[in-house]
């Protein structure tokens, strides 16, 4: 579990840099901004990486995560200014628990090298809490907002249902979903988009006393993020 631990940090603390910023949108056809709005869609849109269950009134749950994402049109990212066909985003992660079972959060996140700043919103109803012998079921809204890219306007929104059992320190978790997304160019004759897509996701949370470290697959449309989180979560 340390190993777990220090490598999560790194992640953390040294995620690659994507490098350059997103100012070529102008040189993409309108069928290359589509490909590139549903690869930012999913790379973009809000990965809680935590499990159903509430915080509690007294509860919370701040961390500092990253994601990567595999571009599925890499040679379109490339031309509208990327020079990787993954796309790392380092994120500060905070949620809190509210009385009836409700769990507000948010995100900010900077990636390294580039123009790109994303920021993001969540509230999560816990509609089962779940028990020594019974799992917890929850819906979750969340919102996100890019930043810093003067040639793109992007916002997403996600509706899920999840569940998770917690076993000792350990709580696996899943849900499925669905994200929408709205990339408005500010350049050129480019149209906006508006792709959406299905998602799947699971993952694990492990509570470590005075450190919690969570980890999580997610699959929207035909895009695959991992997540690793570490911090503290009461």
């Amino acid at each position: 579990m340390k190993f777990q631990c220090i490598f999560v940090a790194a992640a953390v603390l040294c995620a690659p840099a994507f490098a350059d910023d997103l100012d070529n949108v102008r040189s993409l056809t309108q069928t290359e901004f589509a490909q590139l709005s549903k690869d930012f869609t999913a790379a973009g849109s809000y990965k809680s990486v935590s499990p159903a269950e509430p915080l509690g009134i007294t509860g919370f749950d701040i961390g500092m995560e990253v994601s990567s994402t595999k571009m599925e049109h890499g040679d379109i990212w490339k031309k509208a200014g990327a020079d990787s066909t993954t796309l790392y985003i380092p994120k500060l992660h905070i949620h809190k628990g509210l009385p009836f079972g409700i769990d507000v959060g948010a995100s900010l996140s900077a990636i390294p090298g580039s123009n790109i700043k994303l920021g993001g919103a969540e509230i999560k109803y816990a509609l089962l809490q779940g028990g020594v012998a019974t799992p917890a079921v929850a819906v979750r809204a969340a919102v996100t907002r890019l930043f810093g890219v003067d040639q793109l306007d992007m916002n997403t929104r996600n509706l899920e249902l999840l569940v998770s059992k917690g076993f000792l320190n350990i709580t696996p978790y899943a849900g499925v979903g669905k994200v929408w997304g709205t990339l408005t160019p500010n350049v050129g004759s480019l149209a906006k988009e508006t792709p959406s897509a299905s998602k799947i996701f699971a993952g694990v949370n492990f509570n470590l006393g005075l450190a919690n470290v969570a980890t999580e697959f997610d699959r929207t449309g035909g895009n695959k993020s991992i997540s690793l989180k570490l911090g503290f979560r009461l």
